[in-house]
C-alpha cells in the first residue's frame, strides 16, 4: 500500500509542478486563462505517471492511458488554437478584477494550485484501474465505449462551433445547429462521458475496491455544471445576448434531449 501511496503522491507532484510552471508563464503573459490549456494535461499527465511507476503495466492500463491521452491532447490543442491571440479569457479577467491588488501572486493559489489539486482528484480512476490485474470484462467494454463516445461527441461539438464562429454571417447569432440543437453544451456533456467511462474501467478492474474513485466523474460533472462550465458561462449571457434566453427555454443545458416548443411571453 505504501508503494501505491508513493505513486499517488508522484501524480500530485506532477500536477503541482506543471501548475507552478504554467503560473510563471501566466505572469509573463499576463494571462491566467493559460491554465485552461493545461488543465487536461494536468489530469492525464498524472495518469501517465501512475502507468509508468506502477510495477505492472496491463492492457486495461494501456487502454486508459490511450483514451486519456487522446482526450487531453485534442482538448489542449483545441483550446490553444481557439484562444490564440485573444488574450485573457473574460472569466479570468473578472477573477483578476475581484482580486486586486497583487492578483499575480494570489492567482498562484486561487487558480493554479486549486486546479492542480482538482486535476489530481479527477485523475483518481487511473490508479485503481491501472493497478488491477483482472481480465477485461463487460464494464471495461462499456467504459471504453462511453469514453470514446464522449471524446467524439465533444470534438464534433467543438468543430461545429468553430465552423459557426468562422462564418461572418453568423455574427451575433446563437449557435443552435448540429449537436447544439439538442444540448447547449455538447462539449461539456462529452467531457463528462469521458470520465464516467474511465471510471467504469476502474470498476471493471478493481471492482468495489475501486468505487471510491467515483469522486473523479462526480467532481468533473459538478465542475462542468456548477462551477467553471455551464453556470459561469451563462451567468450573464441572457443580458448580453437576449436571443440566448429563447435558446435556454427550448434546449437542454447538458444532457441532449428533444427541442422544446417555445412561445413568446405575449402569445
Amino acid at each position: 500500500m505504501s508503494g501505491v501511496t508513493e505513486v499517488a503522491i508522484a501524480g500530485l507532484a506532477w500536477t503541482v509542478s506543471l501548475a507552478l510552471l504554467t503560473w510563471v508563464v501566466s505572469l509573463v503573459r499576463h494571462d491566467a486563462s493559460l491554465v485552461d490549456r493545461m488543465w487536461p494535461v494536468f489530469i492525464v499527465g498524472a495518469g501517465l505517471v501512475y502507468f509508468a511507476l506502477l510495477p505492472v503495466q496491463t492492457v486495461r492500463g494501456l487502454w486508459m492511458a490511450v483514451l486519456g491521452a487522446a482526450w487531453a491532447v485534442r482538448l489542449c490543442l483545441y483550446i490553444t488554437w481557439r484562444n490564440w491571440g485573444h488574450g485573457e479569457d473574460r472569466r479570468y479577467q473578472a477573477i483578476r478584477a475581484r482580486n486586486q491588488p497583487n492578483f499575480g501572486f494570489r492567482s498562484l493559489y486561487l487558480v493554479f494550485a486549486l486546479q492542480a489539486v482538482l486535476a489530481w482528484i479527477v485523475s483518481a480512476p487511473f490508479l485503481p484501474g491501472m493497478l488491477a490485474a483482472r481480465p477485461l470484462g463487460v464494464l471495461d467494454v462499456l467504459g471504453v465505449a462511453l469514453a470514446l463516445f464522449g471524446i467524439f461527441f465533444e470534438a464534433i461539438g467543438d468543430a461545429q462551433m468553430a465552423r459557426f464562429r468562422a462564418d461572418p454571417k453568423n455574427a451575433g447569432q446563437v449557435m443552435d445547429r448540429g449537436l447544439w440543437r439538442y444540448t447547449r453544451h455538447p462539449n461539456y456533456f462529452g467531457e463528462a462521458c469521458v470520465w464516467w467511462g474511465i471510471w467504469l474501467m476502474a470498476m471493471g478492474g478493481a471492482g468495489w475496491s475501486g468505487a471510491w474513485s467515483v469522486v473523479s466523474p462526480l467532481l468533473m460533472t459538478w465542475l462542468l455544471l456548477k462551477v467553471s462550465g455551464v453556470r459561469m458561462l451563462e451567468a450573464d449571457i441572457g443580458e448580453r445576448r437576449p436571443a440566448y434566453r429563447e435558446y435556454i427555454a427550448r434546449t437542454n443545458a447538458f444532457v441532449p434531449g428533444p427541442v422544446r416548443r417555445w412561445h413568446y411571453p405575449d402569445q
